[in-house]
């Protein structure tokens, strides 16, 4: 522990506070309790030396503030990560997951200590780059920082803030991920060769690889060297650099398509591949195969990924050269099915960032194979000195031979210490001679092969290369010296020419000097005196060479910093040399390609130089424009790498003693300098370049004369500037801009030297600003003005304020112009003493009005969304602070000076328009916010929202009768502000709206203006998702709101008007419910029926309650629109009716609504017309389509439109044609109950009867309302719920079926209407519906229950008719009926009749008749008739109940008739009952004469041919039936409608027993009492 010794009093001492007890029980330990406090003494190595107040002292530890942000994001991200797996973003979970442990892994090597300081920046930089990245992917704040930490925006200017998380560093960094394709303009190809896939290779392989442009049809790179051993892996396994290579240097151009990677692969063994070992033993390099793949399939790759190269051969060797190219055009190559397997992936950057980023890549001895010649980008200091030669071809005579020669190049580099400089590829050390492959038998062989020889700058004089050229043949004898392949000539060429050039880049074509003993080559000297090529042949000398018809060709390539190819440049540098060719030499630099120059800037620059100083008065002139084309030439994005050197140079090498005057002199009246400025005068030219220059020259003279001395220069010229003569005047922009320059440059920030210039510059500022032009630039330097938050600058304040706003005074727009870009960066000048703003405001009286509609404005402007990037939160909060600041110093402005006599309209509404706007700020919602920023938040600034609604609310309540004025305007403003979920402000903003309705009926005598104006924004509101159950709950609550202020409901109560206030108030109460059900609803964005019924609940209330009809409208079409998507095309139609029920048929114009053009109501009213019918249609309600087609079409008759009458009449034609020939289902109808109060208040406990979907039965229907309401319960019985289910906290639902009763029995009654017909009257304008729930009275019979069962008849009244504008509608009424026989009418004979005989009926399927007689007659459940008898046609019963006398003999009647229905049933049977039924058939009716005797009737019809008429018409209409019904699929009559898991396993066998497929009349449920199915089915 450290002990400070010096005495307290002499220094200052900052406290901490103890934040919780320590026993102090480790060593050193010092118990503290909460209350103490501690003093801090010395920071020390991450430890603070700190005293107690007590006499103690302890060691608080510190920590590196990267990593207390390390430990603060990643405790953020572990929440976030976890609900990314939530989410099943998986992408992003694993990449976050691998970012995280990277991090975590660099945090413990920050920790450990043991890193250099550029090893640690260099890893803060990487986690502060990985945790922007996490920060940008999950959507969180962008972090200041400088130098890596943290910023705390309190310790600097706004200004500053903004510049830091502005800054185009910052940016880059944390945008670099979002570039694709990546813009790095270097790019790195890496490749790792791993195998050949082959199982039988048998010789070793050689693999050049390289990158090839098919475009330009030549290489780009050096070749990388791979060897392979017999197995097809790599020879040397444990040298990495001889597998994996880095083609470095590649341009953004070169990643397209065209440009490939090429392997060639050559084997090494005999010349003919299988040829017996016998023949020869020498070893000969021959072509094998090609590979090559696109780097445009490499673009997408963010990681290393494996390639499998197919490789192919050529079909003649002797096209061999090209093969890549074919493979690439793919033509004359073939595959061989054998393939390499190689790993690549690109990456981008430059090559220091790739050594940091990559650092396992070049830890295992990375290969580099560089580019032919320089890159895109040229790096100073990079030094390169190598020579590119490839051996193209050559064309040789036979030589006395038969066959053409096996032709093989030996390559050596001779005239110096050349040993290892023949390089054939990276990847393998270099060699003394380079041996090229074999062509098979080829005179004129083309190999295309490249060498690299990376030759010393000492060597390239006196240097030569030799190519000895030897035929290979496997079938002669070898020489006997060593076993020496045949020497038959040789070539050469020397490096350096005799002008002191070396070789010339391009193709030359080499003399092949006859030879065939190598002892004839040991001395070059004997060689080198005769000519190398046939270009350096002169004429006539042709005879020197033994054999001119035999050629070598060769292509070389320098790629030198240090030679040049180029004379022109080689004279200028050698000017001494040459002195009277420098007035040639000098114009000629303008035409030196810009590589060469830069390639030797600092020679360049030496020499132009070193020229000036020989005779300024000759070559000045030209010297200039030389330096000028030098420096124009550095500002290519190609060479700007190079100013550095160039500012380097000017620092350090300057050369020439006279230069200076002379450059400077030439530099100022030069008019090719400033072309840009055409038409100036050349003293303007000369002017502008002084000011550009000027701020730069007093950084510089600072190092030679004092700070005043120069400050007070810099005053003098500064002053001394012209005025502005005319707007388009250059001048203008370039005195900002030396004043810019001059503002941010050290002379300003020097507290001394700016004391002196501050003057001038405000001066010029005022005077540019008056003339309103350059805001941009004028707002820049008030910028760089206002960050240095000093008392120098804080007394300028006034000065300020008038400089900045008084040249605005009369021109708004201009004002708002400049605030357009001022507003993002100036939030200081409101930082500083705002007494002293508003002293000075307050002083400009003439301009103090517009001044603060101004000020207003640019704060709405600044607190806009779009003004920052949506991640800038912290600029956003500091931005908010000083508005805040400034808006509590304005208040009191505000009351003592625009109020009473002097009240403002314009100044107030902007006031409150501003406030409100600044609380609806999304930056400002903290209940969005994570709970760590959330409290980050609140400890720095508080709630800001509520701090500006108390200000609210204070400003509100001064106003006095002044805010009748403000309250028609204020309304939906206020409404908006108090929907902000935050408690506190709705308490203290509620209860301005009894102060309007308080204003609005003193004046009014009513408040219906407000009214109207909340119902209307709050809709609005709501839908756009603001508001909650709880704002619902206070708005009507009688709790008090805020302080001493009661509850809007309690002080309305007090009021004359208490009456029409509490009846607003629960009208808005009714409509917050149904908004907010039906935006909960919408949220889900699933169209079901939950989403319809509130749609149909909100628009029934603006119809009744509120006879809103824009609204009305408004949510007619959003439920048309919903049954659309749902296709519920009969809903829709009755829904859009709804709409079409408000027009009249008139001229009436009506303006533009929604998506119906402006039109007259006539037209509106025909368009929805149509728009029913084809819905309708589409709906099959064909007889609603035939009604308003009628109406249609007494319209059109009227209008004697008879074109569109006739086509309204064929329309109505085919909607008959429809009924009568088209088949329609008819729907299942289920009554629902919700119950309990976690249901929306439009269904909560309230039952409803749906219309079902098409083929959906019951336990479907069931399902799917469990799956609409998840959390529900269904209820496992019929009866209805006690109130306990009513209050309780969760969800219940009772579904069971129903049937409808129709309205127009006369249809359904009426002879001799088609069963098409009456079907849609079933189930069409249903109002009531009803249900049978069997139960017993007194004991139950167990051995036949009949006695005993009843049935409770429940009748249910809708408030609207099915189908309507829902498929569900409320209960309005239910009616209850308890009776064990109903009394009904018998059947009407006549419903037997029919007009028409059909004697040609065929039975295609009889098994549905088969079943239905059979159930009836041979009744096996519960015994079917027999127990109806037993139980009331003994003699007992009808003693004991002689009330039921009339039932029973009704009873009795049904029966009969029942028997006869049955006797012509069994008739149709046996017409139709095919020849495998007939036992069964015999079967039926031996029961049926027994069930006939039991009845007591005698008479019996006869079966087969001996019917009646009446009998066989009879049996014709029951054939018919049977016919209709084995093709319907939902009139099976052995469905049981009613069994469901909504009622008693044994209430459903009992409803079983009793109820089958009844639709409405009472003669069907007397059927059903009687078990009998197919009367049920008859009946209808």
């Amino acid at each position: 522990m450290l002990i400070s010794l010096r005495p307290l009093a002499e220094r200052w001492f900052p406290s901490l506070p103890l934040l919780a007890n320590f026993r102090g029980m480790v060593q050193h330990g010092l118990p503290l309790e909460i209350g103490d406090t501690v003093q801090i003494l010395e920071k020390c190595e991450g430890r603070y030396e700190s005293m107690k107040t007590k006499n103690f002292e302890t060691v608080i530890p510190t920590e590196d503030s990267v990593i207390t942000e390390i430990t603060m994001t990643l405790r953020d991200w572990g929440t976030m990560w976890k609900q990314l797996y939530m989410r099943n973003e998986g992408d992003l979970f694993h990449r976050l997951w691998h970012v995280m442990n990277e991090i975590l892994e660099l945090r413990q090597q920050v920790l450990v200590g043991h890193l250099t300081h550029d090893r640690l920046s260099d890893i803060k930089q990487h986690i502060t780059a990985r945790l922007d990245w996490g920060n940008e992917q999950l959507g969180l704040d962008l972090v200041p920082r400088r130098d890596f930490s943290m910023v705390d925006p309190d310790e600097i200017s706004i200004t500053e803030l903004y510049r830091l998380v502005g800054s185009h560093t910052f940016m880059l960094t944390r945008h670099r991920r979002r570039e694709a394709p990546p813009q790095a303009s270097m790019h790195h190809l890496f490749l790792q060769m791993k195998s050949m896939m082959s199982s039988n290779l048998g010789e070793e392989l050689e693999v050049f690889y390289s990158v090839y442009d098919s475009r330009e049809m030549r290489p780009i790179s050096e070749r990388f060297f791979v060897r392979l051993n017999k197995q097809g892996l790599p020879k040397s396994p444990e040298k990495t650099e001889r597998q994996c290579t880095l083609f470095v240097d590649l341009g953004s151009s070169d990643l397209r398509k065209d440009v490939y990677v090429v392997a060639h692969i050559f084997r090494i063994g005999r010349m003919v591949a299988g040829e017996k070992k016998s023949v020869s033993n020498t070893q000969y390099k021959r072509p094998y195969g090609c590979a090559v793949i696109s780097v445009a399939d490499l673009l997408t790759a963010d990681f290393k990924d494996d390639h499998v190269l197919k490789i192919y051969s050529c079909n003649a060797e002797s096209e061999w050269y090209q093969i890549h190219d074919s493979i690439i055009r793919k033509v004359g190559s073939r595959y061989s099915h054998i393939g390499l397997n190689v790993s690549l992936q690109l990456l981008h950057g430059d090559m220091e960032q790739i050594r940091k980023d990559y650092m396992r890549l070049f830890t295992r001895n990375v290969s580099i194979t560089k580019r032919l010649g320089f890159s895109d980008i040229i790096i100073p200091g990079e030094i390169r000195n190598d020579l590119y030669v490839t051996l193209e071809r050559g064309e040789f005579e036979k030589g006395g031979k038969s066959v053409a020669r096996n032709v093989e190049v030996t390559v050596y580099l001779l005239g110096g210490d050349g040993q290892g400089l023949v390089c054939c590829g990276s990847g393998e050390p270099g060699v003394d001679e380079h041996r090229s492959f074999v062509l098979y038998h080829s005179n004129s062989p083309r190999w295309a092969e490249q060498i690299k020889l990376p030759i010393p700058l000492e060597m390239f004089h006196g240097t030569h290369l030799r190519f000895e050229l030897r035929h290979c043949s496997s079938k002669t004898p070898l020489s006997k010296e060593k076993g020496e392949k045949k020497l038959f000539g040789f070539s050469f060429v020397p490096l350096m020419q005799d002008d002191g050039r070396p070789l010339p880049d391009g193709t030359h074509e080499l003399i092949v000097h006859k030879c065939e003993e190598t002892a004839d080559l040991q001395d070059p000297a004997r060689y080198l005196k005769l000519p190398f090529s046939k270009a350096s042949l002169q004429p006539g000398n042709n005879q020197t060479i033994k054999n001119s018809k035999e050629s070598f060709w060769i292509q070389s390539s320098l790629c030198s910093t240090k030679l040049t190819q180029n004379g022109d440049m080689l004279d200028l540098l050698k000017w001494r040399v040459h002195p009277d060719r420098i007035i040639d030499c000098l114009p000629k630099l303008k035409d030196i390609d810009g590589t060469e120059i830069v390639k030797f800037l600092q020679d360049t620059l030496d020499t132009l130089f070193g020229i000036l100083d020989e005779s300024p008065q000759r070559y000045g002139l030209k010297v200039f424009d030389c330096l000028v084309h030098v420096i124009n030439l550095l500002q290519d994005s190609k060479f700007q790498l190079f100013k550095p050197v160039m500012d380097n140079y000017i620092e350090n090498h300057f050369a020439g003693a006279l230069s200076y005057r002379q450059f400077l002199f030439l530099f100022f009246t030069d008019d090719k300098l400033f072309l840009q400025y055409k038409g100036i005068s050349p003293i303007t030219h000369t002017q502008a370049v002084f000011l550009r220059s000027f701020p730069t020259v007093c950084c510089e003279l600072l190092k030679i004369f004092s700070m005043r001395e120069v400050a007070n220069l810099a005053r003098d010229t500064l002053s001394s500037l012209p005025a502005l003569t005319h707007t388009d005047c250059p001048l203008q922009a370039v005195k900002l801009q030396c004043m810019a320059k001059t503002v941010d440059s050290p002379l300003y920030i020097n507290p001394e030297s700016r004391c002196v210039l501050l003057p001038v510059v405000l001066r010029l500022l005022h005077t540019h600003l008056q003339e309103q032009r350059e805001l941009v630039l004028c707002a820049n330097i008030l910028t760089s003005m206002l960050t240095l938050n000093t008392p120098a600058t804080v007394s300028l304040t006034p000065k300020l304020i008038y400089i900045l706003f008084a040249p605005f005074s009369a021109s708004f727009s201009s004002f708002v112009l400049f605030i357009a870009y001022i507003t993002r960066v100036h939030c200081s000048l409101f930082c500083l003493d705002n007494s002293d703003c508003c002293l000075t405001v307050q002083s400009l009286t003439l301009v103090f009005q517009s001044f603060l509609l101004q000020l207003f404005t640019v704060f709405r402007i600044l607190i806009r969304p779009d003004m920052f990037p949506k991640d800038w939160t912290v600029m956003r909060l500091v931005a908010n602070n000083v508005i805040i600041t400034t808006i509590l110093y304005l208040s009191d402005t505000l009351r003592n000076n625009f109020l009473n006599e002097k009240f403002d309209f314009k100044v107030w509404e902007s006031y409150f328009y501003l406030c409100i706007i600044f609380i609806n700020q999304p930056c400002l919602q903290l209940e969005m916010f994570p709970p760590s920023k959330r409290k980050k938040v609140l400890e720095k600034y508080g709630d800001m929202r509520v701090m500006i609604g108390c200000e609210i609310f204070s400003m509100w309540q001064h106003l006095g009768d002044y805010k009748l004025n403000l309250i028609p305007t204020l309304i939906g403003p206020f409404m908006e502000v108090t929907l902000v979920p935050q408690m506190d402000l709705r308490n203290v903003l509620i209860p301005i709206f009894h102060d309007m309705m308080d204003c609005e009926q003193q004046r009014s005598g009513n408040f219906k203006q407000v009214e109207a104006k909340l119902i209307d924004k709050l809709d609005g509101l709501m839908s756009e998702g603001k508001g909650d159950e709880t704002y619902r709950e206070l708005f009507n609550n009688i709790i008090p709101l805020f302080g001493p202020y009661p509850s809007l409901l309690k002080k309305i109560e007090r009021e004359t008007w208490r009456e029409s206030g509490v009846s607003h108030i629960a009208t808005v109460t009714r409509l917050m419910e149904r908004l907010l059900d039906y935006r909960d609803c919408m949220k889900i964005g699933e169209v079901d029926g939950k989403t319809m019924g509130c749609t149909v609940n909100l628009l029934n209330f603006y119809k009744t309650e509120l006879n809103k009809e824009e609204m009305y409208i408004r949510y007619i079409h959003k439920l048309y629109e919903l049954h659309l998507k749902a296709q519920n095309y009969t809903e829709a139609s009755y829904t859009l009716l709804l709409y079409d029920e408000l027009l009249e048929w008139t001229e009436r114009p009506l303006r533009e609504f929604l998506t119906y053009p402006m039109q007259s109501e006539w037209q509106r009213k025909e368009c929805l017309h149509l728009t029913i019918v084809h819905n309708f249609d589409r709906g099959k309600c064909w007889e609603n389509c035939i009604i308003l087609c009628r109406e249609l079409a007494n319209q059109y008759e009227a209008y004697y439109d008879y074109r569109n009458l006739s086509k309204m009449r064929m329309m109505e034609a085919s909607f008959y044609d429809k009924i009568m020939n088209q088949q329609r289902l008819e729907p299942e109808f289920f009554r629902v109950g919700f119950y309990g109060k976690k249901f929306p208040f439009f269904l909560r406990n309230k039952e409803f009867v749906c219309r079902g979907n098409d083929y959906e039965r019951l336990e479907a229907f069931q399902q799917r309302m469990l799956s609409e309401f998840p959390h529900a319960i269904a209820m496992q019985h019929a009866n209805l719920p006690d109130q306990t289910i009513h209050q309780a906290d969760a969800q219940y639902l009772q579904i069971y079926a129903v049937c409808p009763v129709p309205e127009n029995q006369d249809v359904l009654q009426r002879d001799g209407v088609p069963n098409n017909i009456k079907s849609f009257y079933k189930v069409n304008h249903i109002w009531r519906f009803r249900y049978d729930r069997p139960f017993h009275k007194g004991t139950k019979d167990k051995e036949n229950e009949f006695k005993s069962l009843w049935v409770e008849r429940t009748t249910l009244t809708l408030a609207q008719s099915l189908p309507g504008i829902s498929r569900w509608f409320e209960v309005e009424k239910r009616e209850l009926v308890n009776d064990v026989f109903p009394s009904t009418s018998p059947p009407s004979k006549q419903s037997y009749n029919h007009k028409h005989r059909h004697h040609n009926l065929s039975m295609l399927n009889i098994n549905p008749l088969t079943m239905c007689l059979n159930g009836v007659i041979d009744a096996a459940v519960n015994g079917g008739l027999a127990r109806y008898q037993e139980a009331f046609f003994a003699k007992d019963y009808i003693a004991n109940h002689p009330e039921d006398g009339e039932k029973i003999t009704r009873l009795r009647e049904l029966m009969f008739e029942q028997a006869h229905i049955l006797e012509f049933g069994l008739a149709v049977h046996e017409k139709f009952v095919p020849q495998d039924m007939r036992p069964l058939h015999k079967k039926l009716i031996d029961q049926f004469h027994v069930m006939r005797s039991s009845l007591g009737i005698q008479e019996c019809l006869c079966f087969g041919s001996g019917l009646t008429d009446w009998q066989l018409e009879c049996t014709h209409t029951f054939a018919k039936f049977i016919l209709c019904f084995s093709f319907s699929p939902l009139s099976y009559p052995a469905v049981n409608r009613y069994s469901s898991s909504s009622l008693s396993s044994q209430a459903s066998n009992e409803v079983s027993n009793i109820t089958g497929q009844s639709e409405s009349s009472d003669e069907v449920f007397n059927m059903q009492v009687r078990n009998s199915k197919i009367l049920s089915v008859l009946g209808n």
